[in-house]
């Protein structure tokens, strides 16, 4: 095989391994994970760095919607250059400014400081949500079982890792004026490093995808609009699921914070569990059945989380959630990267980003405004919308590459 200068390494580095092999699920599953990685750190450390920074909500609000523009943009940039330079080499620019992000991050004694590391984070972020999802795609065509779901669950994992490592040194050294994002944030890079240089020569490449025909260039197809709908709507409900759960279970079941958080994480929980189980379902019932059945579940636990007030069928609700909304991105992306590739790709994981960011805020209007058991009927009324216009997702036909019926 060919040999080439791996981006941000400047080692020698093979072209990766054939997308069917083991090494480039367990490669991919890599990256997916350390971007889970540095994201569940970053989150972990965000009521630290405000400490340590002496800024207010409204300054640290400011700070993600910094982050947040430049991971917008970086998935525009990311999934053109993944189709025009294969999705490897995005990957492998990309993943280093996200650690070179939580470097910096680790040293922000100011909010200039922490903007640079945000930024570096988002630029990061973004391009490698669209590469890896790419890539994803590329293995799971090669592969006589679907491995989208599984990927997802690896970032989960990540994620869940990164805010543990937080949660550990804060442990150990304590968190007295944000004396905790130090050492978190070293961790975090010394981890992202060591996985990236272990799996880096088994990170498969993929192929240019052309988006001209005859000279020309096709505009992006109109199934990209309705995908990028679904995303829209499976984003928010996620991000609900995540931001609010806790606050949720908090008011409405009348306990304690601590007590509150249990929500949390059983939303966590049966979202790994199912995105583990995930590749199973797509490959016995196909990726269409799985989101229409994720969207239901959903829907049923938003349900109970408008009707019901007992903790335990609270958290029934809570667990109806999770198990749903997990099965419907990982479906939804790759529906997106077989059709229309990394230019696809970001048109759909930027509308899913954007919701799972603002639609949490939009949500504390309504909670502010209605009560937070009210305002679960905006992700429920998302839910059924989702259930209706999954009937028009293309359905991905296996076993042959890229071949979808309407």
């Amino acid at each position: 095989m060919a040999s080439e200068t791996t981006a941000g390494f400047g080692v020698e580095n093979v072209r990766g391994v054939p997308h069917g092999s083991r090494g480039a699920v367990v490669a991919v599953g890599a990256v997916f994970a350390i971007n889970g990685l540095a994201i569940g750190a970053w989150a972990g450390v965000l009521p630290a760095l405000r400490t340590r920074l002496g800024i207010d909500a409204g300054t640290l609000a400011v700070l993600l919607f910094i982050v947040g523009v430049a991971a917008v943009v970086s998935m525009q940039v990311g999934g053109r250059m993944a189709d025009r330079v294969g999705a490897r080499r995005v990957t492998l620019t990309a993943l280093p400014l996200m650690i070179a992000g939580a470097a910096v991050l680790a040293f922000a004694g100011s909010f200039p400081l922490a903007v640079v590391a945000g930024v570096l984070l988002g630029l990061g972020n973004g391009a490698t949500d669209v590469a890896m999802n790419a890539l994803g795609v590329a293995v799971e065509k090669a592969r006589p079982m679907p491995v989208m779901s599984r990927f997802h669950a690896f970032w989960s994992i990540g994620s869940f890792g990164g805010a543990a490592v937080v949660f550990l040194c804060a442990w150990l050294v304590g968190d007295d004026n944000g004396s905790v994002i130090l050492p978190a944030m070293l961790a975090i890079v010394v981890l992202a490093v060591v996985g990236l240089l272990v799996t880096v020569r088994w990170i498969p490449e993929t192929e240019p995808v052309s988006h001209t025909v005859d000279g020309r260039k096709e505009p992006i197809p109109p199934i990209a609009w309705l995908l990028g709908a679904m995303a829209v709507c499976f984003g928010l409900m996620e991000g609900t699921a995540y931001d609010w759960s806790g606050v949720h279970m908090a008011d409405v079941a009348g306990v304690d914070a601590g007590t509150a958080s249990i929500a949390v994480v059983t939303v966590t929980l049966f979202m790994v569990a199912m995105r583990l189980a995930g590749d199973w379902a797509v490959a016995r019932f196909g990726h269409r059945p799985v989101v229409w059945f994720g969207a239901v579940a959903a829907a049923i636990g938003y349900a109970i989380t408008v009707f019901a007030t007992p903790l335990p069928v609270l958290l029934l609700g809570w667990a109806f959630v999770g198990f749903g909304v997990a099965m419907i991105a990982p479906q939804v992306y790759a529906t997106s990267g077989y059709l229309g590739g990394g230019r696809m790709l970001a048109v759909v994981v930027t509308f899913g980003y954007a919701a799972f960011l603002s639609g949490p805020a939009v949500l504390g209007w309504l909670v502010h405004t209605y009560g937070v058991q009210k305002a679960m009927l905006l992700p429920f009324a998302l839910s059924f919308v989702l259930v209706v216009i999954t009937r028009w997702m293309p359905a991905i036909e296996r076993g042959t590459s890229d071949s979808v019926s309407e």
